[in-house]
């Protein structure tokens, strides 16, 4: 009995431990999975062989690891849940102890608290959290939709379900079984690494660069409630709301995700009626001062926000890290409590958050002020 065939027997018992299996690892498991098929979409036996190539390497990593972490009794157990004859445990290995787990073509890594950090990674926040623009910021206005709230690019309102129970498939169509952890907690957000696959984030860096000409000042919502406002003392930064095929890439990607992300977030279904997308680039003392972005009338509706961080390697810029404001609600207006969390922009990853979170961007600096070394985002909202 291989060790692939003990995963696909139990693969709900083996990866739903932590010590087996990590929540990051699944993260990046589910990544590479989709990246996988995006790639070699055009190809079915290359998308067979790879998957399987994941399936095999991903199985004999966390049969190993159950090895060690429960001792040799495991083996007894599958073996007669699975009712296959003792005498197929030869075929295991011998001394699991000495084991090196093989490593499939993008190694899944070790457990840890981030997934692989960019060639560039930006430096971890010392003791104090960066400081935003003002230590206790007040929220003035809300983004300016790219375009007036219509549906994209053909985009069908979507029905999405809240996952029930503690454990549902991420990736039916795979061999391999990837499972949540019964009782996640509710996060402010949720932060997803390697969104999109190396391919489609080298066209999406090749579009925006090769459209520079076509951004646009960023505007906002004013207090009063007029649209096309440019208000440089609270936001600053440049837009393109023509992203080409690259919305439906983005757009597909994470209908695939949300489920997971709804349910982490504990934010019930929802019908998604229409979205809106836009790139920002953002360059030396660009910034966005403390804002939500459901907080005037015309943009209610928005329920969820993404932002999904990329740029030309190598790095060339600092700062620019997005603030998630604990806040509290004073009437039509939420203040910061002074406290607030900070995820500092990675290449390829992904952040969402419920759009009436207060939230900010610090400034950015780019020493070089190129363009192309700009800190650049493609960001939006799905609404109900």
């Amino acid at each position: 009995m291989t060790a692939k065939q003990i995963l696909d027997s139990f693969s709900e018992t083996l990866m739903q431990d932590d010590r087996i299996l990590s929540p990051q690892e699944r993260e990046l498991l589910m990544s590479l999975l989709q990246n996988s098929r995006a790639v070699s979409s055009s190809d079915p036996d290359t998308q067979s062989a790879v998957t399987a190539a994941i399936a095999r390497s991903v199985g004999e990593t966390v049969a190993q690891r159950a090895f060690t972490l429960l001792g040799g009794s495991i083996v007894e157990q599958i073996l007669a849940r699975s009712g296959i004859p003792a005498a197929a445990e030869e075929t295991m290995p011998a001394a699991t102890a000495q084991l090196r787990a093989p490593q499939p073509p993008n190694p899944v890594p070790p457990p840890g608290p981030r997934a692989p950090q960019p060639p560039n990674p930006v430096p971890v926040p010392g003791p104090k959290a960066p400081q935003p623009p003002n230590p206790v910021p007040q929220p003035l206005k809300a983004p300016q939709p790219p375009n007036a709230l219509h549906p994209q690019h053909g985009l069908r309102p979507l029905s999405v379900p809240v996952q029930q129970g503690g454990q549902q498939s991420l990736d039916s169509g795979s061999s391999v079984g990837v499972l949540d952890s019964p009782g996640i907690a509710r996060d402010q957000c949720v932060v997803l690494d390697e969104f999109l696959a190396p391919q489609e984030l080298d066209e999406l860096v090749s579009y925006t660069l090769q459209h520079e000409a076509q951004f646009q000042s960023s505007e906002v919502i004013s207090p009063n409630g007029e649209t096309g406002t440019i208000a440089y003392d609270h936001r600053r930064s440049r837009v393109l709301l023509d992203l080409g095929k690259h919305e439906a890439v983005i757009l597909d990607r994470i209908r695939g995700v949300l489920p997971k992300v709804l349910d982490r977030l504990g934010i019930e279904e929802f019908p998604v009626t229409h979205t809106e997308a836009q790139i920002t680039a953002s360059n030396d003392g660009d910034f966005f001062r403390a804002h939500s972005d459901d907080s005037d009338e015309m943009i209610a509706s928005r329920r969820i926000t993404f932002v999904y961080f990329f740029h030309r390697e190598p790095r060339q810029f600092e700062g620019g890290e997005l603030l998630l404001h604990d806040s509290q609600d004073r009437g039509e207006r939420h203040l910061s409590t002074g406290s607030y969390q900070t995820i500092a922009p990675q290449q390829n990853q992904i952040v969402f958050f419920p759009c009436s979170l207060l939230h900010e961007i610090t400034p950015v600096e780019c020493h070089s002020r190129a363009f192309a070394d700009s800190r650049f985002t493609l960001n939006g909202w799905l609404h109900k």
